[in-house]
């Protein structure tokens, strides 16, 4: 356990931005996994659509260095190649 007052508060800092990170790292791939639920689905304006909200969640995580920006243009560019595989 901390012993100073500047640990317990860095343990508390730290405990909230946990958490605050697992929500986004779970909305990413929240967003990740509605975009391969409808290229599944086999409908390409369906994947479009899902796949144009979802670059935006995908952008914006990864500016704030919850997932690696490599990692995102992975997924980015993997699901767009799978949407217009589609065709």
């Amino acid at each position: 356990m901390a012993n100073t007052a500047q640990a317990r508060k860095r343990a508390r800092q730290n405990e909230r931005r946990r958490l605050h990170n697992r929500a986004l790292r779970s909305q990413y791939r929240t967003a990740v996994k509605k975009v391969r639920r409808a290229i599944a689905s086999g409908d390409k304006a369906a994947a479009q659509a899902a796949f144009q909200e979802s670059m935006s969640v995908i952008d914006r995580i990864a500016d704030k260095k919850i997932v690696h920006k490599n990692k995102a243009a992975r997924h980015k560019s993997r699901l767009s190649a799978a949407i217009k595989a589609m065709g």
